[in-house]
């Protein structure tokens, strides 16, 4: 177990939270955040390793910048004020868990959990719930 410390005294830190760094995939999912108040927590799909469908492989750079700019995000959590204001949302909620949403590039706040991209949004920056992402890109 691998303490997370903070503060500027380094002979008094303050422990925020701990995590194991070798722990195993199924420790891994529980280490996610959970979504306080109007937040959602989504995933950013990876992206493609070649140019549409073809044998020419992007570079890392190219794939990064790809994640990183995405309009497409995957809901893996919503908080528990989401929707709830009735007169902001009278036709309900824009989206659930395991929709595939569209937002804005840059949107929200971006973390890496072990690897992967996720970004905690607000609920009224979804535009759109899609079916099927694959396809979708920014122009």
């Amino acid at each position: 177990m691998t303490e997370i410390l903070i503060g500027s005294n380094p002979n008094n830190p303050t422990i925020v939270g701990s995590y194991k760094s070798n722990a195993t995939n199924e420790e891994k999912a529980t280490q996610l955040p959970e979504p306080s108040g109007y937040h959602i927590l989504c995933a950013i799909p990876e992206a493609e390793e070649t140019i549409d469908g073809s044998n020419l492989i992007k570079t890392s750079e190219m794939m990064r910048n790809e994640e990183v700019l995405s309009t497409v995000f995957f809901v893996v959590k919503v908080g528990p004020d989401c929707y709830q204001d009735k007169t902001r949302f009278p036709s309900g909620p824009w989206c659930k868990e395991g929709d595939f949403i569209l937002a804005r590039p840059n949107t929200g706040t971006r973390l890496k959990i072990h690897g992967r991209e996720f970004r905690m949004i607000n609920d009224d920056t979804v535009e759109a719930v899609v079916l099927d992402p694959r396809g979708i890109s920014r122009v």
